[in-house]
Order: structure tokens, then sequence, then C-alpha cells
């Protein structure tokens, strides 16, 4: 009794003050008002089973419904399991957030915005992302959108690599959290009054290539209708079968110190017996490849053969016409090669400390190489070939636009920085696009080329420079930041809500063309330009630049 009369107590404050709820099947979920953008925002709430225990290092377990009469959804949930990611963090972290704009009812079906974050497959968290200017932007246009985020697993929890983890059934983990989570959508986004047919997923770097990955061979088209990729795409990043890096896994695996002893070939049963304190400790051992610790770029997607969800290499499945044929929008940025928050970031992104063509040689070597410690012949004859095509001339590295300028560092840093742009970033998304078009996909491509004034100028405009565009918050405050910025939101909830970019409405922006294989190498009107990079390949992406 005394527990009826709390809970009705508690069913009463919340109706005072005017909390957003829903009903989720039996369970009341109460959200938070925010009043400054008038919109209501639910967090937190589990997709799926806590994977811990004989669920931890296992596919995700939909979660449907709640176990309790009401929820409080009033927060984001904690991060999953990183040792980058700052903040609440846990285990029991397959959690979703809903945000919605104030007097949205059931009836409603607006169109959703679905965000996969990125951190290199093992970092990142869905609450360092406020999507409050988009969903307030939708509103102003005439088009509201309902915005939901998720946290998937990190690095070997999210990506086990070895042969045992083929053998369990437990590659691309983080994959299939992101199809649950998408799973979660179809089921009750109605409640919050979304369309669960008209979903857009959408995401950067990791993100990105996550939702790109899907497209080959998963349910995508049954969960989503659209899609935009910022920043990454299938090919982005190397991909090979999982034994390839089983010695990474045996030193995660050993690094618990319960399962130190464990056999090679059955460390599964006891890391599920493990604590959460001892994975974590795991996570820090230093890597052989590079003697960098987990985060050294070995936890990432791997091919899982014909049933799984990435069935071969993606360039085999474009030429077979093998992907899911839904429209997107595909981009990059001008300096790719560069990432701000990690300067000396390892395999993934350039060192501001290499300053030979052997580093770049070797760098690029170990990144591509199944077997560390050997090289082919045809793979040292195409690193030759790639560094031939790349002379070391400041002047045509990146950050691009910069002259001869080096910043105090090499000029084998731009040099660098230019290869690996154009090879993990720019060339992966012109495959994508270009085999998309000639299966009549509807497509849009773009570069982000904005100044980023506030950056040090070594960085150009790096790796991430577009999300706070997209979000609304440029970091400079410039009027043409916040005119990009704004012209950016109306491109994407436009294509949200009706699979164009040029739905008229919202800010005065420039007609955005579809690519096509065709029209390639003609030129754009208004203020969208074609361009013919320093190495003579044709570029197929737009440049928005706006000056007042």
């Amino acid at each position: 009794m005394l527990l009826l009369l709390a809970l009705i107590s508690v069913l009463r404050f919340l109706e005072i003050n005017g909390s957003p709820t829903v009903r989720l099947g039996k369970t009341t979920v109460v959200g938070r008002d925010i009043p400054t953008f008038r919109q209501d925002f639910f967090g937190g709430i589990p997709f799926a089973e806590p994977p811990l225990g004989d669920l931890r290092l296992a596919p995700p377990v939909f979660k449907p419904s709640l176990d309790s009469s009401t929820f409080n959804a009033t927060n984001f949930g904690p991060g999953c399991l990183s040792v980058l990611n700052m903040g609440p963090q846990s285990e029991d972290c397959l959690s979703i957030n809903v945000l919605r704009p104030s007097g949205t009812s059931t009836n409603h079906k607006l169109p959703v915005m679905f965000w996969t974050y990125g951190g290199a497959f093992f970092a990142g968290v869905s609450s360092t992302f406020n999507a409050s200017q988009i969903v307030a932007q939708s509103v102003q246009r005439g088009t509201p959108i309902i915005y939901v985020s998720f946290n998937y697993r990190l690095g070997p929890l999210g990506f086990p690599q070895g042969h045992e983890a083929r053998t369990r059934g437990a590659l691309n983990l983080a994959l299939k959290d992101q199809l649950t989570a998408l799973q979660w959508v179809q089921q009750n986004i109605h409640v919050f009054g979304g369309d669960k047919n008209k979903v857009t997923i959408f995401g950067e770097s990791a993100g990105a290539v996550m939702s790109s990955l899907l497209f080959l061979n998963s349910p995508i088209d049954k969960l989503a209708r659209a899609a935009i990729f910022e920043s990454g795409s299938q090919t982005s990043l190397a991909l090979f079968v999982p034994e390839v890096r089983e010695t990474a896994w045996q030193n995660f695996a050993h690094g618990v110190a319960s399962c130190a002893s464990a056999p090679p070939n059955n460390t599964f049963d006891c890391l599920r017996k493990a604590n959460s304190t001892e994975i974590f400790q795991g996570l820090l051992v230093p890597m052989p490849e590079s003697n960098e610790t987990v985060f050294a770029g070995v936890w990432n997607t791997v091919i899982d053969g014909p049933e799984g969800i990435i069935p071969d290499l993606p360039s085999v499945l474009f030429k077979r016409g093998h992907f899911v044929k839904l429209p997107f929008i595909a981009g990059t940025n001008l300096d790719e090669g560069v990432i701000a928050f990690l300067p000396q970031a390892g395999t993934l992104f350039v060192m501001q400390t290499i300053n030979s063509t052997q580093q770049i040689a070797s760098g690029f070597t170990d990144f591509v190489n199944p077997t560390p410690g050997t090289i082919s012949l045809a793979l040292q004859a195409a690193i030759q070939k790639l560094l031939a095509l790349y002379p070391d001339d400041p002047s045509l590295g990146s950050p691009f636009n910069t002259g001869n300028n080096t910043f105090g560092l090499s000029s084998q840093f731009k040099r660098a920085a230019a290869i690996e742009g154009d090879l993990l970033w720019t060339s992966s998304r012109r495959l994508w696009i270009e085999a998309a078009a000639s299966a009549d996909v509807p497509t849009f491509g773009y570069l982000f080329t904005q100044p980023q004034p506030t950056s040090p100028p070594e960085e150009g405009v790096v790796h991430g420079s577009e999300i706070a565009f997209v979000y609304g918050t440029p970091p400079d405050g410039s009027a043409s930041s916040l005119l990009l910025s704004r012209a950016m939101i109306d491109y994407w909830v436009s294509f949200t809500t009706s699979l164009t970019p040029n739905d008229g409405r919202g800010s005065k922006r420039p007609q955005w063309s579809q690519f096509t294989l065709r029209n390639k190498t003609t030129s754009a009107q208004n203020k969208m330009l074609f361009s013919i990079s320093q190495f003579g390949v044709i570029s197929i992406e737009w440049r928005y630049q706006y000056a007042l």
C-alpha cells in the first residue's frame, strides 16, 4: 500500500509540473520538458537487455518493453565502456533517446532522423550531441521531425576479433546494436508521434561507416528509407576476416586479470564471468602491432561471411550490384586526413611528427596489410605508385589551399594527410556514390570546405568539422557560418521529410543537383562548383562556400 501511495504521489507531481509522458506498453515513460525550444526529451530508454554475464560478447537481445510501471527518462543513459569516454559509463549502456517538438501526439506521424555517433569504434556517446537546433528549425520551416540517438558497444565489446568470435557468432556486434535500436524505433516510435515508415539514418565517421555497411547485407530497407553519410563509407577502413587480429584479441582477453591464463580458443567463457572493472583494465593493454592501447585501430568491423552483414569486400559487392538501394547523401570534408582531437592517432589519422617517405609508406602498409611484418610485391608496388601520385610538395598537400606553409611541421605531414584523406575518405565516398548512381539510386554528394577560424591553421577543414554546422552550433558564430549551418540543417531536414534536399522550404539556398554518372564532369549552377583535384582525379562533390 505504501508503494502504491508513493507511485500515485510521483505521478501527481509529474502531472502538476507538466513533464511529458508517453505510454510504452504497460509503462509510463516520463521525460523532460525543454521550454527554451518547446521540446520534449526522453532519454536512457533500454532497447536491449543489459549485455552482461552470458549476454556479454553476444548479439543484443531486443527489449521491446520496460519492466516497471513508470520509467524515468529525464536524462541520457550512461555511455558504453571506453578508455576515452568522459562522464558516466557502464556496460549496461544500450539505450535510446527521443527528442520531439512539444505537443506532438501519436497521430502526427513525424519523420525521424536517427543518429549514429562516431569515435573510431572505440569512443563516443549519444549524450554529447544536442539536436535541439535541428528539431527547432524543422518546426520553423513547417516540416517538423523527431530526432533519435542511441548508444552502441565499443572496442572489443562491440567489435570482437579472432577465430573464437567467428565460431561464437559474435562478430560486428555494434552493427547489430544499431539494427536493434532501429527495430525499437519501428516498434515504438509511433507512441512518440513518429512515423516508422519515414526513418532517415545519419551518422559521422565511424557512425557513417557503420550505417553504410548496413547497406551491404542487412534488412536496413525494412528499418529506414534513406541515409546521410558524413565522412564515412563502406571502404573507409581496411576490412579483414576476424582471424587477422587474433593477437590483439588475445592481448585484450589475457589483460583481464581473471582471464590471464584462459586458453586461447576459449576466452569467452572466462570473459563473461569477469566484472566490468576487470574488463576496463583489459582495454588498457597495449596492442602488439603498434605498442599502443586498445584504441589503436584494431577494433572495428570485419568480413563475417555469406550470411553476415559484411559478406565480402564492398568493392566486390558493388560490382555485383549487391547492396540495398535507398536514396542517400554522402560527403566528406576538405582535409579529412587530419584530426583535431588526436594529433598522434596512430593508424587511423596522420601523426604530426611524421617526417619521411619511409614513415608514410610504413604507416599505410601496416594499415592495409593483413599480415604485419611481411609485405607482398604487389602491395609494395601499389604503395610506390601511390607515393608517386603525391609528390613531396607542400603546396599540394593537406590542409589544402595553404600554399607552401608547413606550420612548423615537416612537408611530409601535408603529403601524408593528403594521401590519407583521399585514400580512406574521399575515394571511398566516390566509389560508393558512383556504385549507387549506376544502379539509378538517387544520391547527392558534397564536399565541406568552410574555413575554421577557431581551429589551428595546420588542421584546415578537419575531419568532423561539419558536425557543429549540422547541429546548428558553428564554433565561430560568424554570420557566414550561421548562414551555412542553417542551410545545411535545411538540406538535411528536407531530405528526411521529402527524400530531396530541395523542398523549397526554410532558408534561401542553392539548388542541389542529384549526382549522376552523366553529370559528374559538368558545371554546376549557383554556388555549387565541381573541381578537378590536384592529381587529375575528377572531383564529383559539391563545394559549399558562403560569404556575406
